[in-house]
């Protein structure tokens, strides 16, 4: 696990601290908006015109503290469109309605539908994680599982920001065709 050495735990160190986790995830989301919302509305409108109404859908999720919610993401259906925004990571893309109103952060362990590990409810999950950042979603379950495990046992601020500035290159790098 070469990203875990690259990504230290901070040892003695409290996770953390809700209130600066919370800015971060709202200045982040406000800098991903801002950035994003011209190529968001067009993909809305590429999946307007291709499959209807319906743009969003919400899966179920439970998140801090076990609250339910419902992670919004495109609506993305088989075919070259769908592909393509799954390759860009742009089908998740909504989620940040999800950060602003607090559901999820931007970094924390994937969303679930439900979870029946309680260490998993510790924390908000999160649009990118330790296996995201890393381009790994090709391990397996049990490893992907292992990665959010140290996350949420080890998470600070620097690690956090670690992670949000690997998340864009690895995502590139291994969803590329």
């Amino acid at each position: 696990m070469p990203l875990l050495l690259r990504l230290p735990a901070a040892p003695g160190l409290r996770p953390a601290r809700p209130p600066a986790k919370r800015v971060l995830d709202l200045l982040g989301a406000a800098l991903l908006i801002a950035v994003l919302l011209v190529p968001l509305l067009l993909v809305a409108g590429l999946l307007y015109a291709t499959q209807g109404a319906g743009v969003l859908v919400r899966e179920p999720a439970a998140g801090l503290g076990g609250r339910a919610y419902g992670a919004w993401r495109f609506r993305v259906g088989k075919g070259r469109a769908g592909a393509a925004l799954e390759r860009c990571a742009l089908d998740g893309m909504p989620q940040l309605l999800n950060v602003v109103r607090g559901e999820m952060s931007l970094v924390g362990p994937r969303p679930e539908p439900r979870t029946d590990r309680p260490d998993r409810l510790l924390v908000r999950p999160g649009m990118t994680g330790l296996w995201q950042a890393g381009a790994r979603s090709d391990l397996p379950w049990e490893e992907m599982d292992l990665l959010d495990r140290h996350y949420v046992e080890n998470h600070w601020l620097g690690m956090d920001l670690a992670i949000l500035a690997r998340t864009p290159r690895a995502a590139w790098r291994h969803r590329r065709p």
